[in-house]
């Protein structure tokens, strides 16, 4: 999963630069205002990309005394970060871009220009699109879209594509508003887009922003993983009750497990440590992603004896 993400990055990255460079000369030579939105946005997903990409490595680091657990929450932190971007620099500036515009219109120059860099925007962008959607289908597996995102535990699965979808749709209004005001001479329409695709950015960025919250604070696992968990620890011979699993992400791929069992009244010292153990690489065997178990340990009681009795009676 972390390749596959990583070269949806670098492609992603590589594109957004070289659209960039061109939407800013298209700019340039005509004066477009959404054509201006629109390098800005491109600039700041290539400044996304490259923090992606450094807070995967950064999460690669092994454990240490001053983080025992590891940092592989830092993608997590650095995944809110790219949400703040887009909503500060990207689209901030545009929808300035675009008020500015509005209240000083003038006729864009050279419209065939923007055209050109338009479509080869499209081009890039929507290579970038189908290889960041192709990998979000692949982790994503049986869930629909809206439950994978908020199911998903790696934000730079959906991240990048959410990030390539409101590009595309940016350049979508780009194009629209472009034809529109060649069409009509209306000039408002260059103004009018740019604040359309702050308003794209906005969304993306609180959608963002929501999604990678819970992760950052200390999200539990799925529901699936903590069935297992508990299957894993009910079929255990020694095991009286499993009386609580807490779980968190610690990172896409880390899932630490805090479980509190209570032990038959007959056992030894010795044979709880051994059950511990057991049930230590059981789940560690079974339970996808789950590193790190704390297993607290009680004795059954004689009220739970007289209890079990009595149900059974």
């Amino acid at each position: 999963m972390a390749s596959g993400s990583k070269k949806v990055i670098i492609a992603a990255l590589t594109g957004n630069l070289l659209i960039a460079v061109t939407k800013f000369i298209a700019a340039a030579f005509t004066g477009s205002a959404a054509m201006m939105a629109e390098g800005i946005h491109s600039t700041v997903d290539t400044g996304n990309q490259g923090l992606l990409l450094y807070g995967m490595k950064r999460a690669k680091r092994p454990p240490d005394e001053r983080f025992p657990f590891g940092y592989g929450k830092e993608i997590y932190f650095w995944s809110f970060m790219v949400a703040v971007l887009i909503f500060a620099v990207g689209s901030g500036i545009s929808i300035y871009e675009g008020v500015n515009r509005l209240l000083h219109p003038h006729p864009i120059e050279s419209p065939m220009i923007n055209y050109i860099v338009l479509g080869l925007a499209m081009l890039f962008e929507g290579v970038a699109w189908y290889m960041a959607a192709k990998e979000f289908n692949r982790s994503k597996g049986k869930w629909g879209v809206f439950e994978a995102v908020r199911r998903g535990k790696d934000p730079v699965a959906f991240l990048v594509l959410f990030e390539d979808s409101a590009a595309m749709l940016g350049l979508a209004v780009a194009f629209a508003a472009l034809l529109a005001g060649q069409l009509t001479g209306i000039e408002l329409f260059d103004g009018l887009a740019s604040i359309c695709i702050g308003l794209i950015l906005a969304a993306t960025a609180i959608w963002l922003a929501i999604e990678t919250k819970g992760l950052l604070i200390g999200e539990a696992a799925n529901q699936h993983i903590v069935r297992e968990i508990k299957t894993v620890l009910n079929r255990d011979r020694d095991v009286f009750r499993v009386n609580e699993v807490l779980t968190m992400h610690v990172g896409p791929e880390f899932i630490l497990a805090n479980i509190s069992v209570r032990f038959k009244r007959d056992l030894s010292g010795e044979q709880v440590q051994n059950a511990i153990a057991r049930m230590d690489r059981e789940i560690k065997a079974e339970c996808e992603n789950v590193e790190r178990v704390f297993i607290e340990a009680e004795r059954q009681a004689d009220s739970d004896i007289d209890a079990s009795a009595s149900a059974g009676h």
